[in-house]
């Protein structure tokens, strides 16, 4: 019965979102526009956190300055929204236009090496747009993003939707070192996305960077996949170049992750999100409760033994 109950409740969601989404973009605009004033001044979505991360973030600036970004981040978040429903309809030739990658080449390069391919992101810009990577990487090689299960399994069941559209693997992050290994072994080079500016449990914290004026516990499961895996590492800058249209830009940080210091890939990493959201931080996912996790709490729960035990075996 729950499993009838639920195939029904999808049907219904997805023809929702379907048809929402075959709505001009446009349209869509018109409607993100108009969400803007209840959400921001109405509901207040998580007005508060959003405030707080920009006041810690951006010290040097005034409360009008904050002031400003907030509300440019609301009216993008509501971009986001109706960008990403319109991932249900959107066709590839429009899509490849609206998400240009600008150098695929000096991917496509080390793909056809033999090499795979390590790309880290934030969640910056439209990042479910940057599912569409396979309709722009030539040839037949595995793309591939790291995802967390929404804990909604209908909406977790449409964003797999949508995030494969275009060719894109998804792989829970428990399944990560599963898949990557398989396809290593089987001899398919891949080119794997991580989005890994969310903040990780304190069991999985092993790194702390000085990240927009925050000592801030990250994730270096990019870096230490890409050791194991001998992969290119790239960073993918995205700047939004007007409302609807995005450009990424490959850049790298390292094609012999061996050869770096430990850590040294993971703190790049969060250097060049640092220097694209401090070039427009409107596009940043404020919202999120970024910095919820302290040191002080960190050290708390591991004595110093145990810390120093937990990265002998990185």
């Amino acid at each position: 019965m729950k499993a009838v109950l639920f195939s029904l409740l999808y049907k219904v969601a997805f023809a929702f979102c379907r048809g929402f989404s075959l709505l001009p973009l446009r349209v869509l605009y018109f409607l993100a526009d108009a969400l803007f004033f209840p959400l921001y001044y109405v509901v207040r979505y998580r007005r508060g956190i959003v405030r707080g991360n920009l006041c810690s973030s951006f010290p040097e600036k005034s409360r009008k300055e904050i002031v400003a970004i907030e509300k440019r981040y609301y009216r993008f978040f509501c971009d986001y929204l109706v960008e990403t429903l319109k991932l249900f309809s959107i066709g590839e030739a429009e899509m490849k236009r609206r998400m240009h990658f600008e150098n695929p080449e000096v991917v496509e390069e080390v793909l056809r090496s033999g090499r795979s391919c390590s790309l880290c992101l934030g969640h910056y810009c439209n990042w479910e747009w940057v599912s569409s990577l396979p309709a722009s990487i030539g040839g037949e090689r595995i793309c591939a993003q790291i995802y967390h299960p929404l804990e909604n399994p209908i909406a977790d069941k449409l964003f797999l939707y949508m995030r494969g559209r275009f060719g894109a693997k998804s792989v829970t992050q428990d399944d990560t070192f599963r898949h990557i290994m398989e396809w290593q072994k089987k001899g398919e080079v891949s080119i794997v996305g991580y989005i890994a500016d969310q903040v990780p449990g304190y069991n999985n914290i092993h790194y702390w960077a000085d990240f927009l004026h925050h000592d801030t516990p990250v994730f270096t499961g990019p870096e230490r996949m890409a050791r194991l895996t001998d992969a290119a590492v790239f960073y993918l800058d995205v700047f939004r170049t007007r409302r609807g249209y995005y450009t990424g830009r490959f850049v790298l940080i390292t094609d012999r992750p061996s050869d770096c210091p430990r850590f040294e890939i993971t703190a790049q990493y969060f250097r060049l999100l640092e220097a694209s959201i401090q070039r427009a931080p409107q596009f940043w996912l404020w919202s999120h409760n970024r910095w919820k996790r302290s040191r002080e709490e960190f050290e708390r729960l591991y004595s110093p033994e145990e810390r120093k035990k937990r990265l002998s075996r990185l």
